[in-house]
């Protein structure tokens, strides 16, 4: 057996190797799509496959590297359990062997590295014996069941990267969302019904709703990571109430970021509170990602200005009191710079009456899942905003605005789709157990321990791809590429993970009486809100792409 400080030596070395191949690749893309010191649009398109390949591999690229880190830190400490032993071999034996194999993109999409030229460095790499026996001894079927066994006997992994108070967090949100929001969870679903006020409530007094909002304003200033630690326990309970708090998130960093001070004064504090509840209304029937293309006008009358136009896909809106909204004001420039972002008071309504303001009504979109907010089509007729509407009181920022905040909303996301993964990693660990086939549990079988043991693998390199994006944005850096990395992973993971466990279940994961039902429709979903997978990989390898400028 190789020694645990040499395994990680050997690591080391496979990642610089993997970072040469990476350089590689993104000199052989910015060959094909940098023109004048700039990422040409049009040729970025047309070579999107090898574009969003190499934002594959410069994301498995960081999740190795922060499971090294990971794993550097409870050697130091003296606590490299079994558990989190075999969760490092056979994390990096797997993501090394799909970086010099294959990574699918998608269910039928597999970048391989002959589609990015390197001869060289390729053949490098797969010849090197240190690398081909991290693979070989890392990636089997062995150490997946013994990742699986050893959670069944309740061992858990240890993560040394949270300090004394971010633990006392995570449990304090563990023990609430196992005795207020999992039982309740599935009824949310079944019935298609709105969480209720008075568990939102209990969310405000727990400050759910202030944990990045400055304290001058009424918040916490705890900061990212410990937004992440805590959208991770409420998601793992139910995704819908992990995602109360993001239109929060949201509202909170535009308006820090971008309102005034009065703004700032008026809204952060109620946000803070739980008191006012805001929705983001920014999609159209026609202009998903496309932002340049909303129609939506907003028409200056006075001091105010008047909203006409259609929102789609407004998460939260019937009951919210307070709308954030991108509308255009100059219809003269078609695309970014004739939009701005609005703020605007709403009375909270009722399921009788979502939209008790004039100019405003809507209708209910009936989802598969991510339910407990309801999705709302809303038309807009004039409808006023206040004196103070238009946020940071300057016309044609609403573009520059809305992308300053999509870090924290992409973070966010992130951090729910590792409590909806961690969900599915749990029902499926309890239904093995109990599950009894051919006189013994079906835990006993290899395929079905081999496939709880990946998901806690990659869960594991997901949460501190997670982590690693949420400390930067807490050390004020830029981290629009990590933030996209941990988004698009983690979609993929929470898929993965809700069918694995939904496949462990069998016929009985289809019922909506099992929760994996519940968690299956709810994963499906995080790969297309927040920017799509797709998207994401092309916010990863444009970053990419300038910052090597």
């Amino acid at each position: 057996m190789i020694p645990v400080e040499e395994r990680l030596q050997q690591a080391e070395h496979a990642i610089s190797g993997i970072e040469r191949l990476a350089n590689g690749y993104l000199e052989t893309l910015a060959g094909k799509v940098v023109r004048d010191n700039a990422v040409h649009a049009s040729s970025l398109e047309q070579h999107q496959f090898i574009a969003h390949g190499y934002a594959w591999v410069a994301t498995y690229l960081e999740a190795l590297r922060q499971l090294a880190d990971w794993s550097g830190r409870l050697l130091e400490q003296g606590g490299f359990t079994e558990l989190d032993q075999a969760v490092f071999k056979t994390g990096t034996g797997a993501y090394l062997q799909q970086l010099l194999h294959g990574i699918a993109m998608s269910q039928d999409e597999v970048f391989r590295p002959g589609d990015i030229p390197s001869p060289a460095i390729l053949a490098e790499l797969m010849a090197d014996g240190s690398i081909n026996e991290l693979i070989r001894d890392g990636n089997t079927i062995e150490n997946r069941v013994r990742v699986a066994e050893l959670l069944a006997g309740g061992e858990q992994p240890v993560d040394p990267t949270l300090d004394p108070t971010l633990t006392l967090v995570r449990e304090q949100f563990r023990r609430f969302a196992d005795e207020e929001i999992a039982g309740q969870a599935g009824v949310w679903h079944r019935q298609d019904s709105l969480i209720s006020s008075g568990l939102i409530r209990q969310l405000a007094e727990m400050g759910v709703f202030a944990v990045c909002i400055p304290e001058q304003y009424g918040g916490h200033a705890s900061g990212k990571l410990a937004m992440c630690v805590i959208t991770e326990e409420l998601s793992r309970g139910y995704l819908g109430v992990g995602s109360l708090a993001t239109r929060s998130e949201i509202a909170a960093e535009l308006i820090l970021k971008a309102g005034t001070e009065e703004q700032k004064r008026r809204y952060l504090p109620g946000i803070a509170s739980g008191d006012i509840l805001p929705a983001v209304l920014v999609t159209e029937p026609d202009a998903g990602s496309d932002l340049a293309g909303l129609k939506t006008r907003a028409v200056k009358a006075g001091d105010c200005y008047g909203i006409t136009g259609n929102k789609t896909w407004s998460t939260h809106a019937g009951r919210a009191n307070l709308m954030v909204l991108l509308a255009r004001t100059d219809p003269a420039h078609k695309g970014y710079r004739g939009l701005s972002m609005f703020l605007v008071d709403k009375p909270g309504g009722t399921d009788a009456e979502p939209f008790p303001l004039q100019g405003m009504s809507g209708s209910e979109i009936p989802v598969l899942g991510y339910r407990g907010m309801k999705e709302y089509e809303i038309s807009f007729d004039g409808c006023k905003t206040g004196p103070d509407g238009l946020l940071g009181g300057v016309e044609g920022q609403g573009f520059r605005q809305l992308m300053a905040s999509f870090e924290a909303g992409r973070l966010q996301t992130a951090a729910r789709a590792v409590g909806v993964a961690q969900n599915a990693l749990e029902l499926a660990l309890d239904y093995a157990r109990q599950r009894v086939q051919f006189g013994k549990p079906i835990l006993a079988f290899p395929r079905v321990a081999g496939k709880i043991g990946w998901m806690a693998v990659e869960i594991m390199l997901l949460r501190q791809l997670v982590y690693y994006a949420a400390r930067q944005a807490d050390t004020g850096r830029r981290c629009d590429v990590e933030a996209g990395m941990a988004k698009m992973l983690s979609a993929r993971v929470a898929w993965s993970c809700a069918d694995n466990a939904l496949q462990i279940h069998g016929g009985n994961g289809y019922a909506t009486e099992f929760d994996i039902s519940r968690v299956l429709c709810d994963a499906r979903v995080l790969s297309i809100f927040e920017g799509s997978a797709e998207i994401q990989a092309n916010i990863i390898a444009r970053g990419l792409l300038k910052r090597r400028l």
